[in-house]
Parts: structure tokens; C-alpha cells; sequence
């Protein structure tokens, strides 16, 4: 894969000395997004610099909708991934249908927002175990016909588990419950299409696999129109410029979900991010993840790790799952290392990108093997003491 491999690996040129496998917690930093930012800092010394924001927000929100075979109607810009998430409960009216499905696998920052929902009537309902794992059957058992809305995630945050989103949201639909997808452990490292999915809403960041920067969020929204949302701002207006204090109107598209103004800086490393990955054959990356994955499973179970895995390949996300009880400390250690993973709740994730090499997969399991060596050998320590 020379394009993947090379060409693309050699824009983000920290990687020659840094294994970065935390893809799924924080891009790794490419030659893009720092030219992204120079620009930023050049047009904020010039009259042009609202100009020049306002035309990569709409270039941010067009490429976003490309990628996830949307029009640019469909996509309001918001924060970050709860605010979307709010801005999408924010219309349901939960009267008959007031179950909102979700699952202890649900990243926490969407999961308050369904939990803050019981104060409007909602009664959240939960699949999978408590432990955190899911599986698409869980999902279809717990829809009923007092469903009014599935949450579910695209790949689970923690352990990489890839569900069939579009036989749930075909369960959920026949029900006449809507679905909302967050595809934040998705989108940029697989092909993700709404029309496939079949969902009604669909949120993702432009950092981590997109490789811009935390503090932007896109939310699809299949159909924007319907009860004006609660939470607004000039950005969600008819006329954002018509600066009239005393006029509350939407306009009939998923810019009614909108805000305030966005993170300017996020928002020029939104579009470099895209444009990086606009380039790249996403079916070829996820194949490619795919095997980084597997043979970091196999190894690391070979040395006696513990890999948390999807039922099959199809059902795994691009990271993988090392439980570790003590996951800062093994993260902090291998940081110092230049190897850069993701502690989360108990694991440690090795996230796959289009730029992860067989190598960066070797120099990872060995430093955690030396991570061992080397704990066993503080223990020791410790009990002769």
C-alpha cells in the first residue's frame, strides 16, 4: 500500500521518531493542519480574518457531508459531541414513546445527555452488560414499541466493538423510534455512508480520525425540520448577520441546531484534516487497519495480555482493547518511550490509522512486554522491602 504507507505517512513527519497509536483519543500532527494554523494567525492580522473563517466553516461542513454521502443541508457545526446530542433529544417529545434505548458501552459525554432527558420524561433503558460489552442482538431485543429513540455508537469508545447499525435502525424504524449514531471511533478510518446506515442523526469530531483539532463537531440531521430547538444562538438563524435582537426564527435546515460562534481554530483544522483524508480510499484504510489490528491481538496474546476483541473482524472497530487495570500508568510510561496510547476506564486502546505501520505494531508490543518485565521487577523489589 505505497499511498497509504508512504505518501500519506510523510505528512505527519513527528511519526519518524514517535510510534502514535493513540488515533482514536488525539490525531497525530501533520504538516497540514501547522500549515492551517499559519494561515489562521497570517488572516487574523487582516480585515479579511471573518471572511476568511466563515469560508472554511462552510468548506468544513461541505466536505464533512461528502464524506458521509450527506447533502450540506444536513450539517449544523456544533461544539463538541454533546451539544449535538442535546440539540437532536432537544425535538423529541417523549409522551407515548418515552423509552430511549441506550448502552453502558455509550461514550459517558452522550450518555448524560440521554440520562438529563428524564427530567422532560424520558425513561432510559439500557442493552448490553454493565460491563460495558454490546452486541447488535442486544440492541434488537430491546427495542419495543414504546421506543422513541436507539442511541447507539458506530464502534464503542473503550473496546472497538462495530455494530450493524443499519439492521438496528431498520428494527428501530419499524418500531417509529428514531436513531442516533455517534460515529466519533468511525468516521475517517472507514467508509461511513448515512444512507447505509439508515440513521436519523449521526455526530462525530473533527479531531482524533479525522486529524484536526478538539472543540468542533458535525451532527447530521436526516430531516432538520420539526420543533425548534431550545438551545440556540446568532449562528442558528435565518440571517446570522441580520444582527435583530427582537426575531427568534430557523431556517428550514441543520443550521437551526447551531450556536454561537465555533472554534475558529478547530474549524481551519477541520479542513485540513478532511482534506487529508479526502485522499485517502477508505475501504483500503479500513482493510488496512484491519489486519494492524489483528496482528496486535495475536501478539500481544501470545505474551499473556488480556485483548478485549469484536466477535469477528467485520465487528471490530480500528483499535484494540489491552485490559490494564493500572492504564494511566502503562500509558504514562510507554509516553515516555514515544510510544503514545489511550488510556481509558480500565484499558489501554491501540488505535490503527492509514499512516500505522507493521512497525509502529512491533515497537508497541514490545515496549508493553518491557512495561511487564520491568513491574514484575518493582514487585519484587517492593516485597523484599
Amino acid at each position: 500500500m505505497p499511498t497509504l504507507l508512504t505518501t500519506f505517512r510523510d505528512r505527519f513527519p513527528a511519526l519518524a521518531d514517535t510510534v502514535h497509536l493513540a488515533a482514536c483519543s488525539i490525531a497525530a500532527r501533520s504538516t497540514d493542519l501547522d500549515q492551517a494554523l499559519t494561515a489562521m494567525l497570517d488572516d487574523l492580522s487582516r480585515p479579511i480574518f471573518w471572511a476568511a473563517g466563515e469560508e472554511h466553516l462552510l468548506q468544513a461542513r461541505r466536505r464533512f457531508a461528502h464524506l458521509i454521502g450527506a447533502d450540506t443541508d444536513q450539517i449544523a457545526i456544533l461544539p463538541n459531541a454533546s451539544v449535538a446530542a442535546y440539540q437532536a433529544a432537544a425535538g423529541l417529545r417523549w409522551r407515548r414513546r418515552r423509552h430511549l434505548l441506550t448502552t453502558p458501552a455509550e461514550f459517558p459525554g452522550i450518555a448524560h445527555v440521554w440520562l438529563a432527558q428524564r427530567d422532560r420524561g424520558a425513561q432510559v433503558r439500557w442493552c448490553g452488560t454493565s460491563a460495558g460489552r454490546v452486541t447488535t442482538a442486544d440492541y434488537l431485543n430491546g427495542i419495543t414499541a414504546r421506543t422513541g429513540l436507539v442511541s447507539v455508537p458506530a464502534v464503542t469508545y473503550r473496546d472497538a466493538t462495530r455494530l450493524n447499525i443499519a439492521r438496528i435502525a431498520d428494527a428501530a424504524h419499524a418500531a417509529g423510534a428514531k436513531v442516533f449514531v455517534d460515529a466519533y471511533q468511525a468516521v475517517g478510518v472507514m467508509p461511513v455512508d448515512v444512507d447505509a446506515l439508515r440513521c436519523d442523526y449521526l455526530v462525530a469530531g473533527a479531531g482524533k480520525y479525522l486529524l484536526g483539532l478538539p472543540g468542533l463537531a458535525f451532527l447530521y440531521a436526516r430531516d432538520p425540520q420539526g420543533p425548534a430547538p431550545t438551545l440556540t444562538g446568532r449562528f442558528g438563524r435565518v440571517d446570522p448577520y441580520a444582527f435583530d435582537t427582537t426575531i427568534l426564527d430557523f431556517p428550514p435546515h441543520a443550521r437551526r441546531f447551531e450556536t454561537g460562534t465555533p472554534s475558529v481554530a478547530a474549524v481551519y483544522a477541520a479542513v485540513a484534516g478532511l482534506s487529508l483524508i479526502e485522499r485517502l480510499d477508505l475501504g483500503a484504510v479500513r482493510h488496512h487497519t484491519q489486519s494492524l489490528v489483528s496482528d496486535a491481538a495475536t501478539r500481544l496474546a501470545g505474551q499473556g495480555e488480556i485483548v478485549l476483541l469484536g466477535g469477528n473482524a467485520d465487528e471490530q472497530g480500528a483499535h484494540l482493547a489491552l485490559v490494564e487495570p493500572h492504564a494511566e500508568a502503562m500509558a504514562a510510561w510507554l509516553a515516555h518511550r514515544n510510544i503514545i496510547v489511550a488510556p481509558r476506564a480500565g484499558v489501554v486502546r491501540l488505535a490503527m490509522h492509514a499512516y500505522t505501520t507493521g512497525e509502529d505494531v512491533d515497537a508497541a508490543c514490545e515496549g508493553i512486554a518491557a512495561y511487564r518485565v520491568g513491574s514484575r521487577t518493582r514487585q519484587r523489589v517492593g516485597a523484599a522491602r
